[in-house]
């Protein structure tokens, strides 16, 4: 096996994946607003419980606001989502699906969470973001 990463798409990256072997898991949806924390700690213990079920995190939900009209808000609210997306990446879900209620400056808003998004790439994470901004 190479050791040179392969470009995106090639089917090198398929071939790493045994269609033929099929977990017996049942994947799960958490709210974010029911994790007690995003520590390491709490989130290792989470998922071997969830484990010890047979259940496997596969999308982490946030709601979320950015209805203060100052950019030190809005950057507080994004780090606070972008905690949510390291956090699904140690839990080893694929998705945060991010539900923006309100909104006071969506360009702002909008700015921040291209971020959150980026760092999902970097963490492996997609990151989908529905409510009153889009991307």
């Amino acid at each position: 096996m190479s050791t040179t990463n392969a470009p995106n798409g090639s089917a090198e990256g398929a071939e790493t994946i045994d269609t033929d072997a099929v977990a017996d898991v049942t994947p799960v949806r958490i709210e974010a607003s029911a994790l007690a924390s995003t520590s390491p700690s709490y989130l290792r213990d989470l998922k071997a419980g969830l484990a010890d079920e047979g259940c496997q995190p596969a999308v982490l939900t946030v709601e979320t606001c950015f209805d203060d009209d100052c950019r030190l808000a809005t950057q507080s609210v994004a780090d606070d989502v972008r905690g949510f997306v390291r956090a699904a990446a140690f839990l080893g879900a694929a998705r945060v699906e991010v539900t923006v209620t309100d909104v006071a400056d969506e360009d702002v808003a909008r700015d921040a969470l291209r971020a959150v998004e980026e760092r999902g790439r970097r963490e492996g994470v997609a990151v989908d973001i529905s409510g009153c901004v889009s991307c």
